[in-house]
């Protein structure tokens, strides 16, 4: 595996790569890698001949009381794990190679819509920064095909909007969420969590389950489900941010049009904020009312 910190080695290397008709497929990522970031790697060796996976704490994307400063930094760990994965190409640059005039003056991309409800409103400017980051992956990475975890699905969502508005020439690849054998979202912050809280928090992800299969089973008040699930949160001693039944193409409210439901939350549980989501698809062969969960 090689590692690269600047854009110029990293395009140099992957342009031979290139004319040697090889697809890339790429893998962003702030590291503390676990098994979830694995299946992603893995999923993108099965969809390109050669593998990019970058590592970059992007500060651009995290508020002014958020935790960049103690956002987990394991880059020997991570190699090791990146290695043993068969991944061809490592980008770890550092913020002046990506933001070389400051983030100031950073020229933003920001996508309309999507990227404005739910974890949007509650993290002002959080996915201006990831748009913008990931734009500027995409423009130094050039790959055929990239590859995104589905437990933010609001930041696939906004990934897929900000590629085909832009008309970027790139597959976007969602990969379902790995979950330890509890139930709960792998994630790169589990680690903030008291034994305590680790215990309590796959209450988060059962609570979505109960919500899902009350919609599965006929309950459409939707108002009523989202409260019910946002009391019983905070019973559990969680802090709800949002818990929300959207549509899973708008991120919208359910209509009488909408095909597939994407129930979001998020929460905090002491001072670690988790999120997850549950889906469930709308039997296109019945009648509205007639559902068939994932």
């Amino acid at each position: 595996m090689k590692t690269f910190s600047t854009t110029a080695r990293l395009r140099e290397a992957l342009a031979s790569e290139r004319r040697n008709g090889r697809r890339i497929a790429f893998v962003p990522t702030m590291g503390n890698l676990h098994d979830g970031h694995l299946q992603l790697v893995r999923r993108a060796r099965d969809l390109g001949d050669i593998v990019v996976v970058s590592i970059f704490v992007n500060p651009l994307q995290f508020g002014a009381n958020e935790d960049l400063d103690k956002y987990p930094r394991t880059l020997a760990a991570d190699k090791e794990k990146l290695f043993a994965e068969g991944v061809q190409y490592l980008f770890h640059p550092g913020v002046a190679e990506m933001y070389p005039n400051g983030m100031g003056v950073q020229s933003i991309v920001s996508v309309p819509g999507v990227s404005e409800r739910h974890c949007g409103a509650s993290r002002p400017g959080h996915f201006d920064g990831v748009s913008t980051v990931v734009t500027k992956l995409f423009q130094i990475v050039q790959p055929d095909v990239a590859v995104f975890g589905k437990k933010d699905f609001q930041q696939l969502a906004v990934i897929k909007k900000m590629v085909a508005d832009l008309c970027m020439p790139i597959e976007i690849e969602g990969v379902n969420t790995a979950r330890d054998e509890d139930g709960l979202a792998m994630s790169s912050r589990n680690g903030f969590l008291s034994r305590a809280e680790r215990e309590l928090a796959p209450f988060l992800h059962k609570t979505l389950q109960e919500c899902r299969d009350a919609i599965a089973c006929g309950f459409d008040s939707y108002d009523e489900l989202e409260r019910h699930a946002r009391l019983a949160l905070l019973d559990a001693g969680f802090e709800p941010d949002y818990f929300s039944i959207c549509d899973a193409q708008t991120l919208d409210k359910v209509t009488l049009a909408t095909e597939e439901i994407v129930i979001l939350a998020a929460a905090r549980l002491g001072a670690t904020r988790l999120i997850d989501n549950v889906t469930l698809n709308f039997n296109p062969s019945a009648d509205w009312g007639m559902l068939a969960a994932q």
